[in-house]
């Protein structure tokens, strides 16, 4: 049987958050899917980014999605080539487990302040990312 299509490493995606003014969140982020970072401009516009990135990859799949046999998507070689895997205000380590119940649950890691937490919806990884940024 062939081994498993994806990898540890697809399921990291590096958030950086490099503006952060009355609450409007701006950066970008890089996945080894992505030949390039994709860029933000607000919380709900990460979110939308985001979860198209993980539609395209079909990883992880979303709960509520049909299930088949169907070729996977063609994987990188590696990750992007990028100068720079750091925000001006804060980066993290997002880590995408599940797309249950219309969310997201996973784990995030603040790279600047090396805490890591879990979050069960997309609700708490904002509010997580907002306790970081605001300490700064």
């Amino acid at each position: 049987m062939k081994e498993k299509a994806w990898g540890n490493e697809y399921r990291t995606t590096i958030v950086c958050i490099d503006s952060y003014n009355d609450q409007k969140l701006c950066g970008r982020f890089y996945n080894p899917y992505l030949s390039k970072g994709k860029t933000f401009q607000s919380m709900i516009g990460f979110i939308k980014e985001m979860e198209q990135t993980l539609d395209e990859m079909n990883f992880p799949q979303s709960f509520s999605m049909v299930r088949n046999f169907a070729a996977s998507p063609e994987l990188p070689n590696g990750p992007p080539e990028v100068d720079i895997l750091a925000g001006t205000k804060a980066t993290f380590a997002l880590r995408i487990l599940f797309r249950q119940n219309a969310s997201w649950q996973g784990s995030i890691t603040w790279l600047e302040g090396k805490r890591e937490q879990s979050f069960r919806s997309v609700l708490e990884l904002m509010l997580l990312m907002d306790s970081a940024i605001s300490q700064r």
